[in-house]
């Protein structure tokens, strides 16, 4: 996926990875059991990102989701996200708090989200992404449209942009991608 300048600016500054689950780590579908239990379907790649930004960044990853589903929070504890918001209706707020407690700037945070929930944090970040699936909503304020889909690596996507901009132990990576 190329990438501009501007993106790769704005990348070089991440600090912090937030998320939506739903829409961007999922493909948004839910599978229910017949004991009525919820399911939802990873993406391996998407958890390979988490991993390749700890191993070759110091940035950091959240999910921040509407929904408060324990599965989320079984996959980010799998994860060692750092950050999880369950429940949230109101996202932008959420991000004020992190912002304050962590001593971090909101251009120092990138997001990605799929839908109109997602639109008010993502014109408050540095760098705002969607996946290629998401509603035009999300697609119209974005700074970058991945190219995978949610729960197909679209925030694997963003993860190699922020690692590649960072450029921290390059000759690994490029030896590591071979």
């Amino acid at each position: 996926m190329r990438v501009n300048k501007e993106i790769l600016e704005k990348a070089k500054k991440i600090k912090l990875i937030l998320a939506d689950c739903d829409g961007v780590l999922t493909d948004t579908g839910t599978y229910y059991t017949a004991d009525g239990e919820t399911m939802k379907r990873f993406s391996i790649r998407d958890g390979m990102g988490v991993e390749r930004l700890r191993k070759y960044t110091d940035v950091e990853t959240g999910i921040i989701t509407g929904e408060a589903s324990e599965v989320v929070r079984v996959r980010a504890k799998k994860l060692n996200i750092t950050e999880l918001h369950l429940g949230v209706s109101k996202k932008h707020e959420v991000l004020k708090e992190i912002l304050e407690r962590k001593k971090l700037k909101a251009v120092e945070v990138a997001y990605i989200g799929d839908d109109t929930n997602d639109i008010e944090i993502m014109k408050q970040v540095g760098l705002s992404a969607c996946p290629a699936d998401a509603t035009k909503f999300a697609k119209e304020v974005a700074d970058i449209i991945v190219q995978s889909c949610g729960g197909y690596g679209a925030f694997r996507d963003l993860a190699e942009i922020i690692i590649s901009a960072k450029k921290t132990n390059n000759k690994k990576i490029i030896d590591e991608k071979i």
